[in-house]
């Protein structure tokens, strides 16, 4: 966010802080009244709608009727998640529901991120997801391109180790022809088959269009005009290969108000049932990035959480990344409560004993 906090008086980050937090509790618009008589925030009615208007002008605040408190904007939320929000206190039942339910014994990583998956939906009755990572050694070990029409063609992808064919649909701005296409599927098994996922780069795009020299004049430039898009589609593919989604407590969304309008709820069931665009976006994230990540609103990549937030971390056991949990609500959400669950989680999971040995970089399935 290009925005100086420091931009932001002591007494607006209250009101701001006050305002969502309040908004997060009650799913409602706050207005001066109840900052003043509930909140106990320490200045006059006037005092405080003034600061509320200024909040609004900056976009912080959003006034959805007239003459009605405000709600947060997701500008409002990211500030909120960045500067405000207060670390929550785990009670000491919360702690030791917890531990309990990760206390059973687990002998496979799919029944921690099970466990920790109920775990997290439970605690926060919010929706929560676990990803299973892709494996690190999926290569792809045969490659065809099929010619559809003078606009598009068909890249099929034969993995090794997971035993998956994958297949991506490519568009092309201007007309192609099945000599490109047959040289294309040529160049692909000779320069890109048994590469892993972080073996392709710029050298290898290099040497694809180096390989082209046989073809004519007009044919070379088309193939060459095609390489790096056909890359990219394999390596987003190569990314989200063997990854796997589950999720709990999705019937929870009903829960809440934001989710009221039944065509958009259904079409987000729908996403979360069929998972491969929430697979897709969360497989962008580094596998090695120890941050918790929130996508508030439209910084969402699915379009259609463009009303919700994802709040998302990997998870690690004994400095190996397993998988990884996240949580999905609206924008309204307790941050506070969903970041300490998360964290708590990271940690109790980072300390478990009695776990079989990891499986090997080449065991891997």
């Amino acid at each position: 966010m290009d925005f100086d906090v420091n931009e932001l008086s002591d007494r607006k980050k209250l009101i701001l802080k006050s305002i969502i937090e309040a908004h997060i509790k009650l799913g409602e618009p706050v207005g001066s009244k109840y900052l003043m008589q509930e909140a106990k925030i320490p200045y006059s009615s006037a005092t405080i709608r003034n600061e509320m208007a200024e909040l609004e002008d900056l976009g912080f605040l959003e006034q959805p009727h007239t003459s009605a408190g405000r709600v947060p904007s997701e500008l409002g939320y990211r500030f909120y998640v960045d500067y405000l929000v207060a670390e929550y206190n785990t009670t000491s039942k919360e702690a030791g529901e917890l531990k309990k339910m990760l206390s059973v014994k687990m002998s496979e990583i799919d029944k921690i991120l099970e466990n920790a998956t109920k775990v997290a939906s439970a605690m926060t009755n919010y929706t929560a997801l676990s990803l299973r990572p892709r494996p690190s050694s999926i290569t792809i070990k045969r490659y065809e391109a099929v010619y559809l029409d003078s606009n598009s063609f068909l890249i099929i992808m034969i993995a090794s180790g997971v035993d998956t064919v994958k297949t991506k649909n490519i568009k092309t701005p201007f007309e192609i022809n099945q000599n490109v296409i047959t040289c294309l599927s040529k160049v692909l098994n000779e320069c890109l088959s048994g590469l892993l996922l972080n073996d392709i780069n710029i050298s290898v795009i290099m040497n694809m269009e180096s390989s082209l020299e046989s073809l004519s004049g007009e044919d070379k430039a088309l193939c060459s005009s095609i390489v790096s898009t056909t890359v990219k589609s394999i390596y987003e593919t190569m990314n989200e290969m063997g990854a796997d989604i589950k999720f709990e407590g999705v019937n929870r969304l009903l829960e809440y108000p934001e989710y009221k309008d039944l065509d958009k709820l259904q079409k987000l069931i729908s996403t979360i049932e069929q998972k491969d665009d929430i697979i897709r976006a969360v497989s962008t994230i580094d596998q090695s990035d120890d941050e918790t990540k929130i996508f508030i609103g439209s910084e969402n990549m699915v379009k259609i959480m463009d009303d919700s937030t994802l709040i998302y971390k990997n998870l690690k056991l004994n400095g190996k990344t397993i998988g990884a949990i996240g949580i999905i609500g609206p924008c309204r959400m307790d941050y506070s409560k969903v970041l300490k669950t998360i964290d708590q989680l990271s940690e109790e999971i980072n300390h478990l004993s009695d776990i079989k040995a990891l499986p090997s970089e080449e065991g891997e399935e």
